[in-house]
């Protein structure tokens, strides 16, 4: 073969290989991502990513009136003292859960879930009615709702501020039982007064520095 016809050869394997090399890189990088993105999807959720979740499900069903101000109290005391308990167990060993403490966490958080579930579709909902009175009690359920998805509100202050509203709404209901439906203008007077009082401890809370901690 001459000179001419050898050098004529190589450029054509050269690019015989190439082509069979491009066709195959998509196929395996893709293979790879494909299982890369497969596992990524089926990685189990973590503590702080189970607890922001919750966290959200129960700000979204005070808003929406599912959950009314005693089923959050319950709600929130139990997110309350998982997290204390997930603390605790961080701080014994160095910032860290061990795969015991994880499950048991776990187990909680399965408990607290099937609770939310329940509480937002049983037949328990929070009515506020058109009176000032009624939209005062839905404006700070608002304003609760808004710093637990902003996570200004820790699951142990929520608590503390629904069962304040808990008792507010216990007492107009008692005054509304006693009064035909209505509030006499001494009892709005005084509801107004507690309502006030729970403003303020909303603000407060909210603007105390504490938070849910970083999502992560």
């Amino acid at each position: 073969m001459s000179k001419m016809a050898k050098w004529c050869v190589l450029p054509a394997t050269v690019l015989l290989l190439g082509s069979v090399a491009l066709g195959q890189d998509p196929s395996s990088t893709g293979s790879a991502t494909g299982a890369s993105s497969l596992a990524s999807s089926t990685k189990p959720p973590t503590v702080a990513e189970r607890k922001e979740n919750q966290q959200d499900r129960i700000a979204n069903g005070v808003k929406s009136g599912q959950l009314t101000a005693g089923e959050t109290t319950g709600l929130e005391s139990k997110e309350a003292a998982i997290n204390g308990e997930t603390g605790a167990d961080r701080a014994a060993n160095g910032g860290k859960l061990t795969s015991a403490e994880k499950q048991q966490i776990n187990r909680q958080q399965n408990q607290l879930s099937k609770q939310i579930y329940q509480d937002k579709h049983n037949a328990n909902t929070a009515h506020y009615g058109n009176s000032e009175v009624g939209q005062r009690r839905e404006n700070q359920q608002d304003r609760i709702a808004q710093g637990i998805k902003s996570g200004q509100l820790t699951a142990g202050e929520t608590a503390k501020l629904e069962n304040q509203q808990k008792g507010i709404n216990q007492q107009v209901q008692a005054d509304r039982a006693a009064n035909g439906g209505k509030l006499t203008p001494g009892e709005k007077k005084q509801i107004n007064k507690e309502q006030n009082a729970a403003s303020k401890n909303i603000y407060n809370k909210k603007h105390n520095g504490n938070t849910q901690g970083p999502k992560k």
